[in-house]
């Protein structure tokens, strides 16, 4: 008997289930057609209209929407498409001379019905990410996009619908109550990005039917600049990594770290970068986007808000525009650790400063906190590189730069708990949407034959030389 209310979505899941044999028994060359008509739709058919689209939900530049929306979707479909076949391939494994007369190997079978739930910040990246893998993997798949960027969604849903049949992969729009609904179903899977919060929901819910799940939260990122650090050099990096996107992004710096020493250059360096990136009025740059909505906007608000009450040094920008949703990249100086600014992820072009003489200080204080989702520092100084990785943890780690370790599909992405749980892209994403299931098949007679009841004296030596020897 079913556990769930009987409804369009209920009716929708039905249909995946029913079908989910199918799909998963299709080959290497069905599956990578299905994925070349996703590049297709990005690179050709759909590509104006997203660029139009996430303009129109946050001013989103057409050059960044290109090189964070587009461009990362279509480089993981040609890298999946690379190795699919082998991934598909059994996986042979070694066996035991114990198990003599066996042979063993892996099968990456699909998990079944997934549910992706992605977010608003990078709506196309964060959605169709994760379909490439549960597509490679053979999975039907039921998306639910954020309702807080409705014109991507709105593309989103004409590039699905273009693409696939419902029962393989179909795209439900609504506001919380949709998410609410969905995850009363027993799906195989669910691939949620999004905030700590709504990711202990998601697993709450999860647990009622033990459907595996990948979470890509998030966290209050730190970046360290040591003494040794070309500065001009990891000021350019830190403004790319922290502005794009307007700062709405789960691995952007959410603080920084300076040496003590540097600290005036890097702040002086800091804010003539900055004017050069954006101009004297960020607000009339075509290189700058807005805050997705009016909530985030006055979320981010309260926070200067909360940093002027405190009389915390605000050391460049501050200022905002409530009717375009616009806030001034901004620099602070020393947040106190109660203050808003510290105690949440920011989520947006507000950048605090702090100054450090031990790099056993900034170790501790990371520690001391949530793990983030990613960690970076600026060193020429192997030592000092080596010791934040080995006393710190992160869900991942770049070293000179920042962002850039989510481009490459060769490395896992994802956090470690409070951060996330699973991990993303190339053959990491593929496995989160497969069950390695184990095959051992024996051929001829094996030794264990020999050791089925009743149990003898000469079948205990064998024993015995097993537990020695093998």
């Amino acid at each position: 008997m079913k556990d769930y209310t009987d409804n369009m979505h209920a009716a929708l899941f039905e249909s995946q289930k029913s079908n989910q044999f199918k799909v998963g028994n299709t080959s290497y060359k069905a599956r990578v057609k299905k994925l070349n008509a996703l590049k297709k739709a990005l690179e050709v058919d759909f590509k104006q209209e997203i660029r139009e689209a996430l303009y129109k939900d946050f001013r989103k530049p057409h050059l960044e929407t290109d090189l964070t929306e587009i461009y990362p979707v279509i480089d993981e479909i040609k890298f999946v498409k690379g190795q699919l076949k082998s991934w598909l391939g059994r996986q042979k494994v070694d066996t035991p001379i114990a198990l003599l007369g066996s042979s063993s190997w892996i099968k990456n079978e699909p998990k079944g019905v997934c549910l992706i739930i992605s977010p608003w910040n990078f709506p196309i990246n964060l959605t169709l990410g994760p379909l490439v893998s549960a597509i490679a993997a053979g999975n039907t798949v039921i998306i639910k996009p954020s309702e807080m960027t409705p014109n991507a969604s709105n593309v989103m849903s004409k590039m699905i619908t273009a693409i696939f049949n419902t029962d393989e992969v179909a795209l439900v729009q609504g506001e919380v109550e949709t998410s609410t609904e969905l995850l009363k179903l027993p799906f195989n899977h669910i691939f949620f990005t999004g905030s700590p919060q709504v990711g202990k929901i998601v697993m709450k819910a999860a647990s009622k039917h033990l459907s595996s799940v990948t979470l890509e939260l998030g966290g209050k990122s730190p970046v360290i600049v040591d003494d040794t650090a070309d500065i001009a050099r990891a000021v350019k990096r830190i403004i790319f990594g922290k502005f794009v996107n307007c700062g709405q992004t789960c691995i952007a710096p959410d603080y920084v770290f300076v040496h003590q020493s540097v600290k005036d250059t890097f702040l002086k360096t800091f804010k003539e970068s900055l004017t050069e990136h954006y101009g004297s009025n960020p607000s009339t740059s075509e290189s700058y986007a807005r805050i997705v909505n009016q909530k985030h906007f006055k979320r981010l608000s309260g926070y200067l808000d909360d940093a002027k009450v405190r009389n915390l040094e605000i050391v460049h920008g501050g200022a905002s525009e409530e009717k375009q949703n616009y806030i001034e990249p901004t620099l602070v100086l020393d947040p106190t650790d109660d203050s808003d600014l510290m105690q949440n992820e920011i989520f947006g072009p507000i950048l605090p400063i702090k100054s450090f003489s031990k790099l056993e200080d900034v170790a501790s204080y990371i520690n001391e906190r949530e793990k983030p989702l990613a960690l970076y520092m600026f060193s020429k100084h192997k030592k000092n590189v080596q010791f934040m990785i080995n006393n710190t943890r992160a869900g991942g780690t770049c070293i000179n730069h920042n962002l850039l370790q989510y481009l490459n599909h060769n490395l896992p992405f994802g956090g470690s708990n409070h951060s996330g749980i699973g991990k993303s892209h190339g053959y990491f994403g593929f496995l989160e949407f497969t069950n390695q299931r184990s095959i051992l098949k024996q051929h001829t007679f094996g030794a264990v034959d020999l050791l089925t009841p009743p149990y003898t004296s000469f079948k205990q030596k064998l024993v015995d030389l097993t537990l020695k020897w093998f």
